[in-house]
């Protein structure tokens, strides 16, 4: 956000709580067994793995503070056989795999020697990139985005130079920024927004979609930017390798001339940098410069909101960031960007002009309206479950209960608990209680379909029934503080 003091935050690396191995009733009698060493023995990599990886980034901020505005030339050595092993740590066990088919587990097998053996191609430059794996996963207008699933080395790499370069670019970062940050997530982003439509005087919104960002992005460009502060041409050097490798697709490898591959890990933070130098500081430069009245800025990602005060600062603002976008290969999306009247006043003077209701607008899966408080008594910023977020969700229950109509009902049950949980875990915000309970109310319906569905003269009766909902579908409650209370304590003085 473009108002009040820009904090950047610490990186913070978390710790990622280990499984509990189970001891065999042989060991019990044997006293410590060979699992159990094991597990002790791997504990005790992964802490100091963490701990070096900690200190590297604590050295990597004191070098950026003392070289402020200086390039760093000397960031590889901190890739090393712990901050490797930290890397693979990291990594989702049940994860996707590339077109190399090794999974977390494979790779755990003999995990000394490979980060060994990874780590000296990684310095002499033998590292090869592979191809991607593309996958399709829906959206939820109904197309397909395009994922791109690397091998599980490349996963490895990426992450470990992620972690060198994260606390050097946390400090160059604006504080309306949001995206894969450390310490700042989507509700970060949706409180920021709510907050500076309330206290700034905002009458118009500015909702700017980036067309095809992730495929568009210029290699040429981002090297360019990544080099403003990076050195170390053997960094440079992998994320080119990063960038080339293109994707597999079909059995065909399709070159990559262009763009960045969503999914992969070191994706988000290429994304950042390229929007903080295509995007961000021109942003901050603008307002400064031009704008007549009250602005404030929030982007997730490729995802951004403006505000203004003025429509002509809005409409000014538009245009020249058309021109901006397309020094650097981008394009606002036609039909996607808007300039709305919004906030406070929009329903009154839409009203007074004899207009109807004030337009709404999408953001991180929220619709935000123009509405009023519990009783009427002034302007209240509300947010509802985007409907076709809500559609697109009910659609996967629905079909994956289809699949599995015949599974126990304690496992439909307990399926069905997680995604009910996870979806009130996001969107449990003030003003959204109708739609979390017709989220559930979808469920319940979708759930005792299917059962009944499993015989021709099925016994479900809805006493029945609501036993089952009772102990698996839990009630929605809000979760989330108003939006001003946490930006408060989150971003006070």
């Amino acid at each position: 956000m473009m108002y009040g003091k820009e904090k950047s935050d610490l990186l913070i690396v978390p710790e990622k709580q280990t499984n509990k191995a189970g001891v065999l009733a042989a060991e019990s009698v044997e006293g410590s067994g060979g699992n159990k060493r094991n597990a002790e023995e791997q504990n005790t990599a992964r802490t100091q793995s963490r701990v070096a990886v900690s200190q590297a980034q604590a050295r990597i901020r004191e070098a950026v503070t003392r070289k402020r505005g200086e390039k760093l030339t000397a960031l590889l050595h901190h890739v090393t056989i712990d901050s490797l092993r930290w890397s693979f740590f990291q990594l989702r066990k049940n994860a996707a795999t590339g077109i190399d088919g090794v999974t977390w587990k494979d790779y755990e097998v003999g995990l000394e020697d490979k980060l060994a053996d990874l780590n000296r191609r990684v310095h002499t430059g033998a590292y090869r990139a592979q191809p991607s794996r593309r996958k399709y996963i829906p959206k939820a207008d109904g197309k397909q985005r395009p994922l791109s699933i690397a091998a599980l080395e490349d996963k490895i790499v990426q992450r470990a130079v992620v972690a060198i370069l994260t606390p050097i670019y946390e400090a160059e970062f604006l504080g309306f920024s949001y995206g894969f940050r450390p310490g700042r997530s989507q509700h970060n982003a949706l409180d920021a927004l709510a907050y500076g439509i309330k206290v700034k005087k905002i009458c118009w919104i500015l909702d700017a979609d980036i067309s095809r960002f992730f495929d568009t992005i210029s290699h040429e460009w981002l090297i360019r930017f990544i080099e403003h502060r990076i050195g170390d041409k053997r960094i440079i050097r992998l994320i080119i390798k990063w960038l080339k490798a293109g994707v597999l697709e079909d059995g065909l490898r399709i070159e990559a001339e262009e763009g960045t591959p969503q999914g992969s890990v070191i994706s988000p933070l290429l994304a950042n940098i390229y929007l903080h130098y295509a995007y961000d500081l021109w942003a901050k430069q603008w307002r400064e410069k031009y704008s007549q009245g009250d602005m404030i800025i929030v982007r997730f990602a490729d995802d951004t909101v403006a505000g203004f005060q003025h429509r002509e600062d809005g409409e000014r603002f538009l245009a020249d960031l058309k021109v901006r976008l397309e020094k650097f290969a981008l394009k606002l999306h036609p039909e996607k960007t808007r300039l709305i009247e919004f906030g406070k006043f929009a329903a009154e003077r839409r009203r007074k002009r004899g207009e109807g209701k004030p337009e709404a607008f999408d953001f991180l899966g929220f619709t935000h309206i123009c509405g009023e408080k519990f009783g009427g008594k002034g302007f209240q910023l509300w947010r509802k479950t985007k409907r076709e977020k809500l559609k697109a969700k009910i659609k996967v229950v629905k079909e994956e209960l289809r699949r599995h109509t015949h599974a126990s009902i304690e496992e439909q049950g307990e399926w069905l608990n997680s995604v009910l949980r996870g979806h009130i875990a996001y969107f449990a915000v003030p003003t959204n209680s109708a739609a979390l309970s017709a989220f559930r109310h979808h469920i319940i319906v979708r759930w005792i379909r299917c059962l009944r569905r499993r015989s021709q003269r099925h016994r479900m009766t809805w006493k029945r029934m609501q036993e089952y909902i009772d102990r698996y579908l839990p009630r929605p409650k809000i979760l989330h503080p108003w939006p001003e209370q946490r930006f408060r304590v989150k971003y006070s003085s």
